[in-house]
């Protein structure tokens, strides 16, 4: 009876873990936009499902609030988060994003395009100015509205499809390795997913910090990770990282496909791991992806090690220094494939297939 309860008790705890974490992910519904009537085309949905369930509509064109910026998008960028919000799972995310079916139909988060109109209270940014960084409405349409403080400005040699796959996939990569990890010169540094959209980021900003970078990833990807910085490159499809002799100061996880116990093994003892999810569609539908972070979370107690799981929150500061890190050719965005914004379910379908080298970028036109 007693271990009835206290399975009981675990599940319990768990779910409000996964329902803290993804409060955490999701901002709670409340639209942060209005129309004026215009309209124009976006990529919307109605209904939790596969990709298919988007749509390519008409939709209102959205105007600008006093602390926002109008962009006319001509690129934006898919994230995994993406095709967690379309399918609503796991099932604790429509605590946040709508419990039978999507409160807000418009998805998407980064972009690049030009700016078309300001709020009265802007000050950094006028029309026409090229910037990139992250949509309130909705990046997958042809217009969107960003506050102030979520751009930058585009830099002149970086192209569209360049700017928009930066904002969420490298402001992780350098808010979880400079703050959370506070990495150091001379560190020993293993990046697990590390020709995926977040790991190509985190390989190049790791070395422009000095540490010494080794990238895990499968055997077509090694000349990649190599070309852009990594020291050592690791084939998992031959070898399993965490039965290696190396230990590592840092081990940046953004696949979380390795039990943390075996992950501990090449860790230094006083190591940190850092994990922002990983897993695909086929994850379990009420907790999912959420319980590697979860377990870290209660194994981190009673180890010398730090587990992590660490969320991102995309800023114009950390935009910026993105942007003179790519203009000084430390850092340059990998991009797989484009599509066009009515190809989007493709994409989608694409990155759910966990293959992706780099990010994938929707061109609008």
């Amino acid at each position: 009876m007693f271990k009835k309860i206290s399975l009981v008790v675990l599940v319990l705890f768990l779910v409000l873990v996964a329902a803290f974490v993804t409060y955490l992910l999701v901002k709670p519904v409340s639209l942060s936009y209005h129309g004026n009537g215009e309209l124009t085309k976006g990529i919307v949905y109605h209904v939790y499902g596969p990709p298919e369930v988007l749509k390519f509509e008409s939709i209102e064109k959205s105007v600008p609030s006093a602390t926002q910026v109008l962009v006319r998008i001509r690129a934006a960028a898919v994230n995994p988060l993406d095709w967690h919000i379309i399918r609503g799972v796991p099932y604790v995310l429509r605590l946040q994003a709508g419990l039978r079916k999507p409160d807000d139909p418009r998805i998407g988060a980064d972009m690049a395009g030009v700016v078309e109109a300001v709020g009265g209270a802007v000050t950094h940014f006028k029309p026409g100015d090229e910037v990139f960084g992250v949509a309130e409405d909705g990046a997958f349409a042809e217009y969107a509205v960003a506050a102030e403080n979520k751009l930058a400005l585009k830099p002149a040699d970086l192209t569209f499809e360049q700017a928009a796959a930066v904002p969420i996939a490298a402001v992780t990569a350098l808010q979880a390795l400079r703050d959370k990890a506070q990495i150091r010169a001379g560190q020993k540094v293993l990046i697990n997913g590390a020709s995926g959209g977040v790991g190509t980021f985190a390989v190049q900003i790791a070395k422009s910090f000095g540490a010494e970078v080794t990238g895990v990833c499968s055997t077509r990807n090694l000349d990649m990770v190599r070309s852009i910085g990594a020291d050592h490159v690791i084939d998992y499809t031959k070898e399993d990282f965490t039965l290696g002799s190396q230990r590592y100061d840092l081990v940046f996880d953004t696949v979380g496909n390795r039990p943390l116990s075996a992950v501990r093994r090449v860790m230094t003892p006083n190591g940190i791991d850092i994990g922002i999810g990983g897993g695909g569609p086929t994850e379990g539908p009420w907790v999912g992806a959420f319980m590697g972070p979860i377990k870290g979370l209660l194994y981190s107690p009673f180890v010398s090690q730090r587990f992590i799981f660490f969320v991102s929150s995309a800023n114009s500061a950390d935009l910026t220094i993105l942007s003179h890190l790519m203009e000084e050719k430390k850092v340059t965005p990998v991009i797989d494939r484009t599509y066009k914004l009515d190809e989007l379910p493709a994409a989608i379908r694409y990155l759910e297939e966990g293959h992706a080298r780099g990010k994938i970028v929707i061109t609008v036109e």
